[in-house]
């Protein structure tokens, strides 16, 4: 049994190894985020195999940033895919232009605030403005909203925060950064357990390594989906 809350991201090298994956993880996912790694071994065409083949549902993780116009010639194609979710940077301009591109397609767009393997140092290093990351995370979340956004993407820790926003009525709130209890944390750094991150009012949480690096990804996939039915 799956729980579409749980989006498992296929950070593999190709199709061929994405599909052996979710043929491994079965009916315990019903949700996939293909992203920017795989999308020269093959994204497309596997994401067009798991929705139309296979009935699941597919998050396209592109973070499209660029000048307005092209980002909307972007989203445009890409809405015409019968895809789900995408995400494209937080910025407003960019934000305004996705939801052109949209159309009302049905495709949800999902802005990304700050990215969660980024801490106060990293911001510093990019020359992000002064001040907490909690803080900033939360004004582009808000503005980003205000721009049109369906939803953003946002570090668990933040989720609470932003979902209190007036701008996040009715919007939905995705949280990568999650891991199981006692799970490695590789390059993240803002984390928290599935529950935690649904608690703090995430909609949907993306799960990667602990479930595609497991010994058994599908046991580990409905120790998860078990613990979201608790919540």
């Amino acid at each position: 049994m799956s729980d579409d809350r749980l989006i498992v991201a296929l950070d593999v090298p190709d199709a061929l190894a994405g599909l052996e994956l979710a043929q491994k993880l079965g009916a315990s996912v019903s949700f996939y985020k293909i992203g920017l790694g795989m999308l020269t071994g093959g994204g497309l065409a596997l994401a067009h195999e798991l929705k139309d083949e296979y009935g699941k549902r597919i998050f396209l993780d592109m973070k499209l940033f660029d000048i307005g116009t092209t980002v909307e010639a972007a989203v445009r194609g890409l809405a015409a895919q019968n895809l789900d979710f995408l995400t494209v940077h937080g910025d407003p301009h960019v934000v305004a232009a996705a939801m052109q591109g949209a159309g009302g397609s049905g495709m949800k767009i999902l802005a990304v605030t700050i990215l969660t393997s980024l801490d106060r140092t990293d911001l510093d290093a990019g020359l992000i403005k002064p001040g907490d990351i909690n803080d900033i995370t939360l004004e582009r979340a808000g503005l980003a909203l205000a721009a049109g956004a369906d939803g953003v993407i946002t570090s668990p820790r933040e989720a609470t925060a932003i979902r209190a926003l007036p701008e996040a009525a009715g919007k939905l709130i995705v949280t990568p950064g999650v891991r199981p209890t006692g799970a490695d944390l590789g390059d993240q750094k803002r984390v928290a357990t599935p529950a935690e991150a649904i608690r703090n009012g995430a909609d949907h949480i993306v799960v990667g390594r602990p479930i595609t690096r497991a010994r058994d990804p599908r046991k580990t996939a409905e120790a998860i989906v078990a613990e979201l039915t608790g919540v």
